[in-house]
């Protein structure tokens, strides 16, 4: 048992390290739908690990890889607002996943069945999360997520920052607006695929905006916004988990209730500071 409060523990902890930095930008960028958009592709890869009999993790990493490249080149078109395009792919992904998903066989949705590598690969676990599945394997997935999510943020993180500000006046200025774009994309989608297990599909946008809606009325710079969001992002983890177990919710919903009560506490209290 104190193993796997440990592994819960860090993985709920690593997510929020990851989601921290990132959820800042979805809120200045306002792109939560963007963020639901990869989630619902995600349910694709969790398909194709299905179909193909391979780590589900990998082939979501993969999938929604592919929705970041495709939004990227679309989210300019002259024709389709953003999230118009967003609407289509995300429903398009999330379709496409549950044919694949029924191809792949009624015994697959049945939640005990596992790949060749011995993984489980539940439905429900997949939509809602189920933190008390995770693995030393998936620790070890979701801490190389957070090394490189922080190291790349750490060299975009300047010019990510002017681009949010005035994207015409970034590019007057130097910076490579499609690249570093695409980056933070990216980023996201990788957040995305590894975070599946500790609050799901269906909630997993919730852990990227409300920390960072939290910590937006008290933080000064950028930079304390996103420590203050990881910070609130990890104390919803903790005090999730803590819930989860005293009255026997998923991760998912008990992590989200959870951040929602501390969000709830930031605005009656920056209200009172005013």
């Amino acid at each position: 048992m104190d193993d796997l409060i440990l592994r819960m523990a860090l993985g709920g902890l690593g997510v929020a390290l990851m989601a921290g930095p990132l959820g800042v930008f979805v809120v200045w960028r306002r792109m939560a739908y963007f963020g639901a958009a990869l989630a619902h592709s995600a349910l694709l890869g969790v398909a194709l690990g299905l179909f193909f009999e391979i780590h589900a993790v990998f082939a979501m990493v993969a999938v929604a890889l592919v929705m970041a490249f495709i939004l990227n080149t679309l989210e300019d078109s002259p024709t389709l607002s953003t999230d118009t395009v967003l609407g289509i792919l995300a429903h398009g992904f999330l379709a496409v996943g549950l044919v694949v998903m029924t191809l792949a066989g009624d015994d697959h949705m049945e939640g005990e069945n596992q790949d060749h590598h011995g993984h489980h690969l539940d439905l429900e676990a997949t939509l809602f999360g189920d933190i008390t599945a995770i693995s030393q394997e998936d620790i070890l997935l979701i801490y190389g997520g957070v090394a490189a999510v922080l190291a790349v943020m750490a060299v975009i993180w300047r010019p990510l920052l002017s681009l949010t500000v005035h994207a015409e006046l970034a590019r007057v200025e130097g910076v490579a607006v499609e690249w570093v774009r695409l980056g933070f994309l990216l980023l996201l989608a990788f957040m995305v695929a590894l975070a599946v297990k500790v609050v799901g599909l269906l909630l997993l946008v919730s852990l990227l905006i409300i920390p960072a809606a939290g910590a937006r009325p008290f933080a000064l710079t950028p930079g304390g916004m996103a420590v203050l969001a990881t910070v609130l992002g990890a104390l919803s983890v903790g005090l999730g988990l803590w819930g989860g177990f005293m009255f026997h919710m998923s991760s998912g919903p008990s992590i989200v209730l959870a951040a929602l009560a501390l969000f709830g506490l930031s605005v009656i209290a920056s209200r009172m500071a005013r």
